[in-house]
């Protein structure tokens, strides 16, 4: 059960559940790195794309909603990214649910705040006023810490999504970091940012810009144009479709992980058969004395049967608190490393198909020891024993 139903449930998150966005525009490469990292913020960023790119894409009529990520520090392992406010008021995680203030308030762009999401608060122990240095890298490094202190503005609510593990702060406020250098341009002169100077357009770059299309066919026409006859850049698109071809590539684990559970049921069945068995010979009376009583050999097959199948019955049930415990379990390490949820009352077919169906091979596996049973003899099984 647990391997069927947590499986579905991962596929279903990673492919088609809380993202919000169609597709992520980032540098050329692997789309499945850039969807793992500017969504489900694992893995490394592919590179970086000037702001230019950015601004072409939010201008392009076809794109309703188009959010700049950049990232590249962490604060005690869990991810910064800089980003703009529109994130807060205008981006939908789900339809009609949009990031929600549990405490606070969304960050100043022009100032060193930051917006925890709700998971990594809680870890952190994060509040509201709270002051924390980041980190350079995206693996937690105590020798990294960057001079630069952001105060928590405000706690998001818990939304079920990667959202909840990530602490966001102004793209201002990250391009300001004492080693992080610009070369939005291309040219071969790195830019830093000056205090009280803005930052010009021409420096900026970011990690991937976060879209929502208003028209799937101009969707395409972009998606064409920049993996196909572009070479600076990637679209991810749809975003579902790449992350079905990770659990396609996948695929053999899972099969080998049905293979496993078949086999666990199929060594349950043996081993109900092995017991009964190894029952028969100190019941032999026991069933001379019901053959003598009048019961068929019809009754004791029956009864054999039935209680191979009350075995099977014991341990499917006691087979769902297994389930409870893997679930838990799954469900923790699953949250702290992606921040996706496994539902509760989720409901998949194996949670009935697979207790039946242990019952109905218990029932099966009885029929041996039943078959020893009906061949009892009433004589020799009454015998004094000696």
């Amino acid at each position: 059960m647990a391997v069927f139903a947590i499986q579905a449930q991962c596929r279903d998150a990673f492919t088609g559940g809380a993202i919000g966005f169609d597709a992520v525009l980032g540098a050329r490469g692997s789309q499945l790195q850039l969807v793992l990292n500017s969504v489900f913020h694992l893995e490394t960023s592919p590179g970086n794309i000037p702001w230019r790119y950015y601004k072409a894409i939010q201008a392009n009529p076809a794109v309703a909603l188009a959010i700049p990520y950049a990232v590249g520090d962490n604060y005690r392992g869990y991810r910064l990214v800089g980003t703009e406010s529109a994130l807060f008021t205008d981006f939908e995680y789900q339809e009609g649910k949009r990031l929600a203030f549990q405490r606070g308030r969304a960050f100043n762009p022009a100032a060193r705040e930051a917006v925890v999401g709700a998971y990594a608060a809680r870890k952190l122990g994060l509040n509201v006023g709270d002051t924390f240095h980041p980190y350079h890298g995206l693996v937690f490094d105590p020798n990294a810490m960057h001079d630069e202190i952001f105060t928590v503005s405000g706690v998001l609510e818990p939304s079920g999504t990667p959202n909840d593990r990530v602490i966001w702060i102004p793209l201002d406020g990250f391009y300001r970091m004492a080693g992080h250098v610009l070369r939005g341009a291309g040219a071969s002169r790195a830019y830093s940012a000056r205090p009280g100077q803005a930052i010009p357009d021409a420096y900026k770059e970011i990690s991937a810009v976060m879209i929502k299309f208003r028209d799937p066919q101009a969707a395409f026409a972009l998606s064409q144009m920049i993996n196909q006859q572009g070479t600076v850049a990637t679209l991810a698109w749809p975003i579902p479709k790449v992350m079905a071809e990770l659990f396609d590539k996948l695929g053999w684990a899972f099969r080998v992980l049905t293979l496993v559970a078949l086999l666990v049921m199929a060594l349950s069945a043996a081993a109900t058969v092995a017991a009964l068995v190894n029952t028969l010979e100190a019941r032999r009376r026991d069933f001379a004395i019901l053959r003598s009583l009048g019961a068929g050999r019809g009754t004791l097959v029956a009864l054999v049967v039935g209680e191979s199948a009350a075995v099977g019955a014991l341990g499917a049930a006691a087979g769902f608190i297994v389930y409870a415990a893997v679930l838990a379990l799954t469900g923790a390490v699953l949250r702290d490393s992606t921040g996706v949820l496994l539902r509760w009352d989720a409901f998949h077919p194996a949670l009935l198909w697979a207790p039946l169906g242990m019952v109905g091979l218990s029932a099966l596996a009885g029929l041996l020891p039943a078959w020893l049973a009906y061949r009892v003899d009433v004589a020799s099984g009454l015998a004094p024993r000696t």
